[in-house]
């Protein structure tokens, strides 16, 4: 499964936007509540499994949108089932390491 990813520096930390490959340039809607998938965001790159792993690990801040890369984050111990939250069934969680 292919992830698309943008990192940059934010304020001295590592900031890490992912999500599932195949939702990039898609638009989820769900009543009042509209998320745009943006390549500007999300699209810097495309990588694999195992790099997605290293990222989700070494960034202290992360937005993550899709079914994947959620469950790939909650099966490493970062964020929980509680935080995640779903427009039209596609989930999303946003992780601040302290």
């Amino acid at each position: 499964m292919p992830f698309s990813v943008r990192v940059t520096d934010y304020q001295k930390n590592v900031m890490l936007n992912i999500c599932d490959a195949e939702l990039l340039g898609k638009n989820i809607v769900e009543d009042e509540l509209n998320m745009h998938i943006s390549e500007s965001y999300y699209g810097d790159q495309i990588i694999e499994a195992e790099e997605a792993k290293t990222l989700l690990k070494n960034s202290s801040i992360i937005n993550m949108v899709g079914e994947e890369t959620v469950s790939m984050s909650i099966e490493l111990g970062i964020g929980s089932e509680n935080g995640v939250k779903k427009i039209s069934g596609v989930p999303f969680l946003i992780v601040f390491k302290m």
